[in-house]
């Protein structure tokens, strides 16, 4: 935003400043033949960083088989803050494959990635891979302690809650693995977005737009982000009113829900067993 003077200005700090505090992890024992991922030991004497006031940084994690508009649809609004610097984190630099087939190519590493004010974690398939992979959980976990604001798109939010972030909270995801979330803690919520304390998660895939503009509203003020979502002309019309599980046929609900649950429930119970105590 710019004063009338015509300089630029910067968005007054998010009250929301409280870091998210995870759950300590604790291996179990699971009745799986894979093994559980040990998420590495935090150091005690960690302090936190302290941010820039006038450079917000945004981390959006990537891996393999994520959902793209899960990533783009609220990279597109988040990029058009005022200050934001943005980095794109994976296991390392080489291109990461998404579930469209569009590679994407990560600006940082896990290990390297500059501390986040905003942390985004996408969805899709790949979201229940990841949530075992331990160097992923640590990432994530690193973040939650430093970050103001933790988020998730879609089947993101399992990996909030591989790394303990949701334990207590209520929660969204994808209907169709919106149940699952229980394995961690969570109560899952119909709600489009759920904001408990500085854990944001949305609802599936197009849900992240939304997500982005509330987000935006809250980082930058209402007034920006309208700017934000005109700009990117995002007044949705869609030639059918299917979009909901509330809405569309029972019967396919009720079997989406069972194949995800076939599909996923053993990596959930592998991640969930992993955090919960």
């Amino acid at each position: 935003m710019t004063n009338e003077h015509g300089e630029h200005e910067h968005p007054a700090a998010s009250p929301r400043t409280t870091p998210v505090v995870p759950v300590d992890a604790e291996q179990v024992a699971v009745p799986l033949d894979v093994a559980v991922p040990e998420p590495e030991a935090r150091a005690t004497d960690a302090t936190t960083p302290e941010h820039d006031p006038a450079e917000l940084r945004i981390a959006f994690l990537l891996f393999p088989d994520l959902t793209l508009l899960d990533l783009v649809g609220p990279a597109q609004v988040l990029t058009r803050l005022p200050g934001v610097h943005v980095e794109y984190v994976a296991a390392t630099l080489d291109p990461i494959a998404t579930d469209c087939g569009l590679a994407l190519t990560p600006t940082a590493t896990l290990s390297d990635a500059t501390p986040a004010d905003v942390l985004v974690v996408p969805g899709g398939d790949g979201a229940f891979t990841a949530m075992l992979d331990p160097d992923v959980v640590a990432f994530v976990r690193r973040e939650a302690e430093r970050a103001t604001w933790v988020t998730s798109v879609c089947t993101g939010a399992f990996v909030l809650g591989a790394a303990g972030l949701l334990a207590g909270k209520r929660a969204t995801t994808h209907w169709a693995s919106k149940p699952m979330l229980a394995a961690f803690g969570a109560t899952p919520a119909d709600d489009r977005i759920v904001d408990d304390g500085s854990v944001v998660t949305a609802a599936g895939v197009s849900a992240g737009i939304d997500m982005a503009l509330w987000l935006a509203a809250e980082l930058a003020g209402q007034p920006e982000a309208e700017r934000i979502q005109l700009q990117i002309e995002y007044d949705p019309q869609p030639p059918f009113d299917a979009g909901s599980a509330e809405r569309a046929d029972a019967r396919v609900v009720t079997e989406a829900r069972a194949a995800a649950e076939a599909a996923r429930g053993d990596r959930v119970a592998q991640a969930a067993a992993a955090v919960m105590r």
